[in-house]
């Protein structure tokens, strides 16, 4: 007889398994653009133009504040210096315009999503807009529009939710509302005139707590 052989699968399996691991052991850690550039394997400027060429495929694809921009950049291992030389020119030629980003912001939070002022300046925070360029760009809002947007929003959340209960229509509005920025009181108070317009009886409504 001849001799016997182990199973063509297995045989096969194994050979597959030792690749996959030599594959998966073998290989190293992709190096940042820092690491290459002090290995001496680029040059900066060259860093300095990968770091050029993602910065305006970033921008290509939305407008981003610096902040947003510097962590893009430090995430991919570019050095700071190299950061800052680059992000200061798009600063220059106006390219990067963290003024001009917030109010964009403000605009549209505000006339899109309805957001009142506490809400924006939430996301002009997240956004790494300074303090004093976000208060510059929030005082663009009036009060009175703010309560306009606030009364409009009101009134389609309490539309959404005519077959449910009084007190949960309310409870889900106003907690809709505070998400969006607006003042726990004022909320209550935009539901309530929303809910009366409609015919709803609110003269024995109490302030319903969301917490």
């Amino acid at each position: 007889m001849g001799k016997r052989r182990g199973h063509p699968a297995a045989r096969e399996g194994g050979r597959s398994n030792s690749r996959g691991r030599r594959g998966g052991a073998d290989r190293a850690p992709r190096q940042t653009v820092a690491e290459r550039l002090e290995a001496g394997e680029i040059s900066r400027d060259e860093a300095v133009e990968k770091a050029r060429e993602v910065v305006l495929r970033i921008l290509t694809a939305a407008q981003r504040s610096r902040r947003e921009l510097e962590q893009s950049l430090a995430r991919k291992g570019y050095p700071e210096d190299v950061v800052v030389q680059v992000l200061d020119r798009f600063d220059e030629v106006g390219l990067v315009d963290d003024a001009t980003y917030a109010e964009t912001i403000v605009r549209t939070r505000h006339a899109e999503r309805g957001l009142a002022r506490r809400g924006i300046a939430a996301e002009l925070r997240r956004r790494g807009i300074d303090e004093d360029t976000a208060t510059e760009a929030l005082d663009q809002l009036d009060p009175d529009d703010e309560r306009v947007a606030g009364a409009k929003l009101a009134t389609k959340l309490v539309t959404r939710t005519r077959s449910l209960d009084r007190e949960v229509r309310v409870r889900r509005a106003v907690g809709s509302l505070a998400r969006k920025g607006y003042a726990p009181g004022l909320a209550f108070e935009l539901v309530r005139d929303a809910l009366a317009a409609e015919g709803e009886e609110t003269d024995d409504l109490g302030y319903v707590d969301i917490d």
